[in-house]
């Protein structure tokens, strides 16, 4: 496998722990301590996916997760996040924006990989390119994985576009959320029963108007209609 994870830990030990299982599983493995070198990094190299600590020292896991999303060459970087942190509030938070997983400290190694796998199948999806008009002012871009609104582009996340790919894709149908949550993620990741509403919500947000056209069926799921 020549797959490149980028572990951004400040603790050395764990660090260490991890790089040396995900090398074990085939992985090539950088590990950071924290977030400038990491950046630095970025400039010259960009990994297949990162696992990114919460608590580092000279930024927030969370602050530097929204700095990748909002950057156009590593918005398609997958994001696993780690932290000690439980609470269901902060894995929302990892999910708004933009994380693609989310593990709790201390986490099963074995785990880790698995979801690693996981995440990095879902990222590599392909469908024959394809344009879809939505509702007249939108045109959603396979092949650049863009979706624009009146000719601008807009700042989707890669889960966000492939939700609204997926529910486009067939007008008028409703999509349940564990239909959503198969086709996106499979059946090897264990979610919030949140995770699809969380993003439709950032969904709609970011569509503006026409994020009306994404409608919501009471105890259903989701579907697009113009």
């Amino acid at each position: 496998m020549n797959t490149l994870i980028a572990v951004i830990e400040d603790e050395p030990d764990l660090a260490a722990l991890v790089a040396s299982h995900l090398r074990k599983e085939g992985f090539r493995v950088e590990t950071f301590g924290d977030a400038e070198r990491f950046l630095r990094f970025l400039q010259k190299k960009i990994p297949d996916l990162v696992l990114l600590d919460l608590m580092l020292p000279d930024m927030s896991g969370l602050d530097l997760c929204k700095t990748l999303k909002r950057t156009e060459e590593w918005r398609s970087i997958p994001v696993i996040m780690a932290t000690a942190k439980a609470e269901e509030t902060d894995k929302i938070l990892g999910l708004e924006l933009g994380a693609d997983d989310y593990v709790t400290k201390p986490f099963s190694l074995k785990e880790l990989a698995a979801r690693m796998r996981a995440v990095l199948r879902r990222s590599e999806l392909s469908e024959p390119p394809t344009v879809l008009e939505i509702g007249g002012g939108l045109v959603l871009d396979a092949e650049r994985f863009q979706v624009r609104r009146d000719g601008i582009a807009l700042d989707l996340t890669s889960t966000e576009f492939k939700i609204l790919r997926l529910l486009a894709s067939k007008k008028g149908r409703v999509f349940s959320r564990e239909q959503i949550l198969d086709e996106l993620w499979g059946h090897d990741k264990i979610v919030l029963d949140r995770t699809v509403d969380v993003h439709i919500k950032n969904l709609r947000e970011k569509l503006g108007p026409a994020g009306g056209l994404i409608k919501n069926i009471r105890g259903v799921g989701y579907k697009v209609e113009e």
